[in-house]
């Protein structure tokens, strides 16, 4: 039956990298992705999957179904879709999305044969306010039974592990005055900022090598003659794991109120972004990819690794069992999020990895839909994590 599969690619290919390559050519932002979205729901309206737009509220999210009259697995796949700013496609969500769409037309080919359901569930804003979250807490993958999703890279990886992150946002409030006639009679919010930034700079001796945090000041006055009365800085906090990033996040945040004490301005302090859990790679899943993905790519597959990006994918990972491994673009040293990676997308090796990874997926989901030993090994695992 997985001729079925591999003909069925074949069939459907230019498609896909037609896809891809009109996503490339037309990026759009997080939660903006409408032209995208009706890209790919057409698409999969054509190959007769029912379609649902707007889940989780989110106007540029669907999910789309393939449902067999015989009892079986569910199986999702994860199309992401938003670019950018200024950068475009430098994340590879245009390959990421044609080979979810990719792999889940396929799949349809044989499920009516091994019963089940397949599911692609579009995600928008993964870069920023990750739809993945809402979705998870909202009840989008409740009886679903593996969650799968792949990303291009330099080259091929495992699935490994990616960090919790949160994105905090700091909001000084002081007085404003004349700051040269009457400089006494203001509050410098500014000074806030400024010294949170030193203080988070003394912490980092003290921090394990997998914390990261990073920030930027996003207000901090309008003229220079003026005491600032307003000042805000936005910091994305990251740790190996959630408990771990908690620990740090209220060292920061004891940080931001001591900035705060000594300058006596007031502090807000809110969530610009939503949290990312760190991602915990189902390995039982994570090998069966591996395995079908080295029959169909000739690039060596590399040992997953701790990743210190963030996804919305960890908080998917928590619900069902989860993997996000890496397909190679061929060019080692490829870096994330730069227009070279970009436009890398869109050549032959771009269109391969397309391929290759939907081929791959495909595969994956007819062992998940025909080996009920794999799928209860999968479920062993997903159930132990802590």
């Amino acid at each position: 039956m997985e001729y079925v599969l591999t003909d069925e690619m074949k069939r459907i290919e230019q498609q896909l990298w037609d896809i891809s390559d009109h996503l490339y050519e037309n990026p759009e932002l997080g939660d903006e992705e409408y032209q995208s979205m009706q890209l790919l729901v057409d698409f999969l309206n054509q190959n007769h999957f029912q379609v649902e737009t707007g889940v989780s509220n989110r106007a540029t999210a669907f999910k789309a179904e393939f449902a067999s009259k015989k009892p079986g697995p569910t199986v999702a796949y994860l199309a992401e879709y938003d670019a950018l700013p200024d950068i475009g496609h430098g994340c590879g969500h245009n390959l990421i999305a044609a080979m979810s769409v990719g792999a889940g037309v396929t799949l349809s080919q044989i499920v009516k044969e091994t019963g089940g359901k397949v599911v692609i569930i579009g995600t928008p804003a993964e870069e920023t306010n990750g739809a993945k979250v809402d979705m998870s807490n909202k009840g989008v993958f409740d009886n679903i039974n593996v969650a799968m999703m792949v990303h291009a890279a330099d080259q091929s990886y495992q699935s490994g592990s990616m960090s919790a992150m949160d994105a905090i946002e700091f909001a000084y409030t002081g007085k404003a005055s004349h700051a040269a006639a009457k400089p006494e009679a203001g509050i410098n919010a500014l000074d806030s900022v400024i010294q949170l930034f030193n203080g988070i700079n003394a912490f980092r001796e003290h921090l394990t090598s997998d914390i990261r945090i990073h920030g930027i000041i996003t207000e901090g006055g309008q003229a220079a003659n003026v005491v600032p009365e307003q000042a805000t800085a936005n910091f994305y906090i990251r740790a190996r794991n959630r408990s771990h990033l908690d620990y740090v996040v209220e060292k920061v945040k004891n940080i931001a109120e001591g900035a705060a004490l000594m300058t006596g301005a007031t502090l807000n302090i809110s969530n610009f972004e939503s949290s990312f859990d760190n991602l915990v790679t189902n390995n039982v899943l994570s090998k069966t990819f591996t395995t079908r993905l080295q029959e169909v790519s000739k690039h060596p597959v590399h040992p997953g690794e701790q990743s210190f990006g963030s996804s919305d994918m960890g908080n998917v990972s928590k619900v069902v069992p989860a993997i996000h491994p890496f397909i190679s673009l061929n060019e080692p040293g490829l870096v994330f999020h730069t227009k070279k990676f970009a436009d890398k997308t869109v050549t032959k090796e771009g269109h391969q990895a397309l391929s290759s990874g939907a081929l791959a997926l495909a595969l994956t989901g007819y062992d998940i839909l025909t080996d009920k030993e794999l799928l209860k090994s999968i479920k062993s695992e997903f159930d132990s994590i802590d």
